[in-house]
Formats: C-alpha cells, sequence, structure tokens
C-alpha cells in the first residue's frame, strides 16, 4: 500500500482483529430459531480465531461461551445492540500519517427500515471501553461498511442505488457525497455502479453483495447467465459497466464471474439474497460462504486460484441468509494499529 498522509486500505491489510456480534432472544434470529442461528456464527469466528483475534458482541458472554469448543483468540464483549450486521455498523478504519483511525458514520438501519439505536453506539462504545484503541471520529453521514469496496491504493467502489437512495442522506447531490467521501475514505475517485440488485436484499444494493476487488486490478462479480431469472438483465448491464471501469492507470479490470448459485427461498417462498461476493479475506484465509449448491466446489477451487496465499475455508450460510445478510455481512475487520 501506498502510504500517504491518509489512505483508506483493503480488506487484505494486515488485519488486528475481526469484530462480530451474536444472535441472542433481541434480535430478529429469534424468531427464526436461535439455535439454529448460533451455528454459522460459531463456525465464523472459529475459522477466524485460529490465526486472528475475534471481538465477538454478545448478551450474555458466558451464555454464548458455551457453544465454543475452544475461546482462545476470542474476546467477549457484554454490550447492547440491535442486529449482528457489523459490517455495516462497526468502524470504517482509515490510516492518518501511519495510525489508524475509526470512523464511526451514522447507522440508520439502511434507510430506516429497522431499529438500529443501539447498533449506531457500538463503535462508540467499543472505543471508550478500549476495546478498539486509536483515533475516533463521529461522523455526520449515513454509511454502511458493506457498500463501500476499496482496492487500498486510493479507489473506491460503490453503487449509486446505495448511496445515492434518498433514505440515506436525502439533502446531499451526487457531487456533493462523492466530495465528502473522498475527503473522508481517502480515496482519489468513485466508481459508481449503478445496476445490480439481489432479490431479498434490504440493503438497496450493497457493493459486497455484488462486486469485489481482489486486488488492484481485478474485480470479481456477481453473474446471472440464466434469461428466466429476473437477475438477468440486471446483473448483465452491471457486467457491461464493470468492463468500462478502468483502473488509475488506464487499464480494464480483469473481471472474475462469480455465477449466482441456484434461486435460494425462505419458508414462504421468498427468494433470499444467497452469493459468493459476500466473502471475507483474514489474515491467512478467505472464508467463503456456500449454499448447499453444487456450484460451491466450484467457487472453493476459482478462490483458490483467486487468493493462491490464503486457505479457503466454506462456510455453510444457508441459515444466515434467511435474515438477509451473509457471511461478510456478519463481520468487520479491524485493520493493524500502524499501516
Amino acid at each position: 500500500m501506498k502510504t500517504t498522509a491518509c489512505t483508506f486500505p483493503t480488506e487484505w491489510h494486515r488485519q488486528d482483529a475481526v469484530l462480530m456480534a451474536f444472535p441472542h432472544e433481541g434480535t430478529d434470529w429469534a424468531r427464526s430459531g436461535l439455535k439454529a442461528a448460533l451455528t454459522p456464527f460459531v463456525r465464523i469466528a472459529s475459522a477466524i480465531a485460529y490465526n486472528e483475534p475475534v471481538i465477538i458482541l454478545c448478551r450474555d458472554a458466558e451464555s454464548v461461551k458455551s457453544h465454543f469448543c475452544d475461546i482462545r483468540n476470542i474476546t467477549f464483549v457484554e454490550i447492547p445492540f440491535n442486529d449482528t450486521w457489523t459490517r455495516d455498523y462497526g468502524p470504517i478504519t482509515v490510516y492518518e500519517n501511519g495510525t489508524r483511525k475509526f470512523l464511526d458514520f451514522t447507522f440508520n438501519g439502511w434507510g430506516g427500515k429497522f431499529e438500529s439505536a443501539l447498533d449506531d453506539a457500538v463503535t462508540a462504545e467499543l472505543v471508550k471501553r478500549g476495546y478498539l484503541y486509536g483515533a475516533y471520529e463521529k461522523v455526520d453521514f449515513v454509511l454502511e461498511g458493506g457498500s463501500v469496496e476499496t482496492d487500498g491504493e486510493g479507489t473506491l467502489l460503490t453503487t449509486s442505488r446505495c448511496l445515492l437512495n434518498p433514505n440515506r442522506n436525502p439533502d446531499r447531490t451526487k457531487d456533493e457525497i462523492e466530495k465528502f467521501l473522498k475527503e473522508k475514505l481517502c480515496v482519489r475517485r468513485i466508481l459508481w455502479l449503478d445496476h445490480g440488485e439481489l432479490a431479498g436484499d434490504d440493503t438497496d444494493a450493497h457493493i459486497d453483495t455484488l462486486a469485489r476487488f481482489v486486488d488492484e486490478e481485478t474485480i470479481a462479480h456477481v453473474t446471472c447467465d440464466d434469461p428466466e431469472d429476473p437477475h438477468y438483465e440486471e446483473l448483465a448491464k452491471m457486467k457491461e459497466q464493470l468492463k468500462s471501469f478502468r483502473t488509475e492507470s488506464g487499464d480494464p479490470y480483469r473481471l472474475v464471474p462469480l455465477p449466482l448459485p441456484s434461486p435460494k427461498f425462505d419458508g414462504e417462498g421468498n427468494r433470499l439474497p444467497a452469493t459468493y461476493a459476500n466473502f471475507l479475506v483474514t489474515n491467512h484465509a478467505i472464508l467463503l460462504p456456500t449454499y448447499d449448491d453444487p456450484l460451491d466446489k466450484e467457487m472453493v477451487d476459482l478462490f483458490k486460484e483467486l487468493f493462491p496465499t490464503r486457505e479457503v475455508i466454506p462456510i455453510n450460510c444457508m441459515k444466515l441468509i434467511e435474515q438477509g445478510g451473509s457471511l461478510h455481512c456478519s463481520t468487520m475487520q479491524i485493520p493493524t494499529f500502524y499501516e
């Protein structure tokens, strides 16, 4: 990564920890089977903790600990929260003059869809208690971590459907939002995707469900090859727009297709937002969501090629998508203190 006065580190930058939050009786998971919901969270946390620390938000630490065979490398923090998607209300970290700074953007429950006051207070509380140490700034701007993707070299990838949605920052124009984000997130340019959204997604098209940087020159993106699928046209338009994007040096990006798994539905017949783009990069591994699908093995093999220096760990996320999120949504990396 280039060292400048201010940088926005990419996910593959060295991490100190990963932040998670565990389901409890006060979350929506209680209505869909709390015990079953714990399984993917335990598996994700255990896979991360094998090689790096995990901070787990919870209501009752002793109860949550009982679900683990090994709690080394895991810190349990009893703190109030509304939901488990730490990607969207956890701190967004930048570096100023080589040391980290936590940006605590406003979280409004994905445009006022859900109660979020407790979630919005989490980052400040973690800093206050000393679990997160570094500079801190409360930012009066609605932004979720899952809505922005960086290459670590000054480029931000995002979607206009989310960031320009009037349920986020209605009093700001696109130009004003772009100028603000360039300043706060320390980026020189923003690539706006205008197409693509998954059925069952409450986030208004978060980028981490659609397209992700693999390196500075490569973007992995969701595709659909079935003309009868409702996603077909939108994802085709998204691919065409991605093909028009250029790296900062002026070259086209290498595009890697991530096919949609076969349609997944909840008990009421609603389509669920299953996507392989919702992977997590940790210091030593790629945690890849799987969906009891014939494509799962193919995607594991693909990610081994995309990230040859990291172990690829598949984790069944069928339960997670029942609540509209997946693996990446349930985690937020905390980059190292020093750049």
